[in-house]
């Protein structure tokens, strides 16, 4: 099927899901609601393609820079919009406001996204897709429920080791496979697995402090935090969601001269900054500010880095699988993130009390910090190669 009218019917779909659950009156529904709002994860790959056969060779870095960025933008801005509108309206809002942007966005991709001309045979690999799903749900949920299964419980264990088993059974089946779902020799490519484990990593940090940063804002009385409405903790993020905005769209200007990788560098290195500095300097609101500044500006060049990377190493057919896995990757490691830290914060509660100490907040972000460190380390054995050669010219296919 062409891109464009797979891009359009996931954006269909992401409408009806957001439809769904905003007129939901139980929880039930609602979860099918945003069930359905998952398809939106495939807008990016689907997106990253079309750029990439449709944007001048000089144009295309920029063009995938932009829409990297604008994927942790719309998270950052999620959170600093929430609040107002659950204060003065209803859950229901929070569906009901974003449906508008989105239908108009699927109506003005028919009519003008371009169509992308490169065409490959193949067909969905149905047992590969239930075992990759099927594992990585049980994974997710296991370390999604760790903080209150916990860690070392026979469910969080149990989980764990089920879904580890389910995912080497779809590597199996993927590799030898006619038509892999993912194709396992792309994913061993230097330059490929670096980077998504670069991605895992970041995401660690990144969504734990959405996670972090707004409980530790909103408390008072404990000796840290300042006491924010839900509103203000909002206002907290947003210098992150700007400085992501600004840098991430400035990426691409970076890799023309020096190439993908001192980009994802440098952000992997400011990201590392943010949460030395929430570790060791807190108690002002300046200092938060600055941090999460910092955050977005290392999370800005990273995510738009990354995934110019990840297409410098892989051919036009496999541009959106490849930056697929690449973002799933990222959320992975964002909900091993969370709740490796929301554990931590667990074991620093005080008898009585369901509020966390500071010292565990801390600990929290000085774990995120040690993670980044490790993603540094990775960030230096991705390939270099240089900027002129990052988008080379490709034979287009004509095949359906």
């Amino acid at each position: 099927m062409r891109l464009g009218v797979l891009l359009v019917l996931v954006l269909a779909l992401l409408c009806v899901g957001t439809l769904v659950a905003a007129i939901a009156g139980s929880l039930a529904v609602l979860l099918v609601g945003r069930v359905i709002q998952g398809v939106a994860g495939g807008i990016f790959p689907l997106a990253f393609g079309i750029i990439r056969d449709e944007f001048p060779r000089e144009r295309v870095a920029g063009g995938i820079g932009l829409m990297s960025a604008l994927l942790g933008v719309g998270a950052g801005a999620g959170f600093v919009l929430a609040g107002p509108i659950a204060d003065n309206l209803s859950y229901h809002y929070l569906f009901w406001l974003p449906l508008i942007p989105i239908v108009a966005a699927t109506v003005l991709t028919h009519l003008f996204i371009p169509e992308s001309p490169v065409r490959v045979p193949g067909q969905v690999n149905w047992l590969a897709a239930v075992l990759m799903s099927a594992g990585l749900v049980l994974v997710l949920v296991a370390v999604s429920q760790a903080s209150s299964w916990h860690w070392l419980s026979a469910k969080t264990l149990g989980c764990i080791a089920a879904g580890v088993v389910l995912l080497a059974l779809w590597v199996r089946v993927e590799t030898r496979a006619r038509q892999p779902l993912v194709d396992m020799r792309m994913m061993r490519l230097r330059g490929v697995w670096t980077t998504n484990l670069v991605a895992l990593l970041l995401g660690f940090g990144m969504y734990a402090t959405f996670f972090l940063l707004p409980q530790f804002v909103e408390t008072n009385g404990k000796g840290y935090g300042f006491n924010a409405s839900v509103t203000g903790a909002g206002l907290f993020m947003l210098p992150s969601t700007m400085a992501m905005l600004i840098f991430g769209s400035q990426t691409g200007r970076l890799e023309k001269r020096f190439g993908s990788k001192p980009p994802l560098i440098a952000g992997s290195a400011l990201a590392l900054l943010s949460f030395l500095v929430l570790a060791f300097a807190h108690d002002q609101k300046w200092e938060v500010f600055v941090a999460g500044a910092l955050l977005g500006a290392g999370v800005g060049l990273a995510f738009a880095a990354m995934a110019n990377l990840i297409i410098e190493n892989v051919g036009p057919a496999e541009t959106g699988v490849a930056t697929g896995m690449n973002t799933v990757t990222r959320t992975i490691g964002g909900s091993f993130g969370g709740a490796a830290t929301a554990s931590l914060l667990a074991g620093t509660v005080v008898a009585g009390s369901d509020i966390p100490t500071e010292h565990g907040y801390t600990l929290a972000f000085a774990l995120c910090a040690g993670v980044l460190v490790v993603g540094l380390f990775v960030g230096f054995l991705i390939p270099q190669r240089r900027p002129e050669a990052a988008f080379a010219a490709h034979a287009v296919g004509d095949l359906d």
